[in-house]
């Protein structure tokens, strides 16, 4: 009797990195309907120009499908949503690069007075306590610069570029941020 082969919506994202990696097309389908939804959500958050969005969201999946390979057999732990949004911010910071000479940089959602980031939602529930307590007191230009340095992984440069600030101004929120931290929890 052969092995039972489990369906594709039964695998994680995980799963479904690894057979995209052997080119498995309903592997990556299965992977960009699952994740496809929040990953618009969270670039719209710090994007607010469509175009950009959709190109970005473009890029990310053509490299999820070229590249699965390198996160199927990294030995580095980390999820596979993760890896995914590492793709998609710095295809981001990317694109703001390349429009910067063309237009003016696109306006960060934070900037329009949009509800609440879902990844700040999802922090607050998640992070509790006087951490939780701490976070939630620090100013939102402090908090957009930690979310993005700390969160999403990015570099000084790419935060700066994603927020339309200086370098210096990402260094000393984010510096800011962390005496913040450092006197809340003390």
């Amino acid at each position: 009797m052969r092995p039972r082969r489990r369906k594709l919506s039964e695998l994680d994202e995980e799963q479904l990195l690894r057979r995209v990696a052997t080119g498995d097309r309903g592997a990556f389908d299965e992977l960009y309907r699952r994740t496809s939804p929040w990953l618009a959500v969270r670039l719209r958050r710090r994007c607010a120009d469509e175009q950009i969005v959709a190109e970005v969201m473009q890029e990310t999946y053509l490299a999820v499908w070229r590249a699965a390979g390198a996160f199927a057999g990294s030995a580095v732990g980390g999820t596979g949503v993760g890896w995914l949004w590492t793709i998609a911010a710095h295809r981001l910071v990317d694109a703001f690069r390349r429009r910067a000479h063309h237009a003016e940089p696109p306006v960060a959602a934070a900037e329009r007075g949009t509800a609440p980031a879902a990844e700040d939602e999802a922090l607050a529930g998640t992070v509790g306590g006087d951490v939780g307590d701490a976070l939630r007191t620090l100013a939102p230009e402090l908090r957009l610069v930690l979310r993005a340095l700390v969160l999403d992984g990015l570099s000084v440069r790419e935060t700066a570029v994603l927020l339309d600030m200086p370098e210096g101004t990402v260094k000393t929120r984010a510096r800011r941020a962390r005496i913040a931290m450092r006197k809340a929890l003390t």
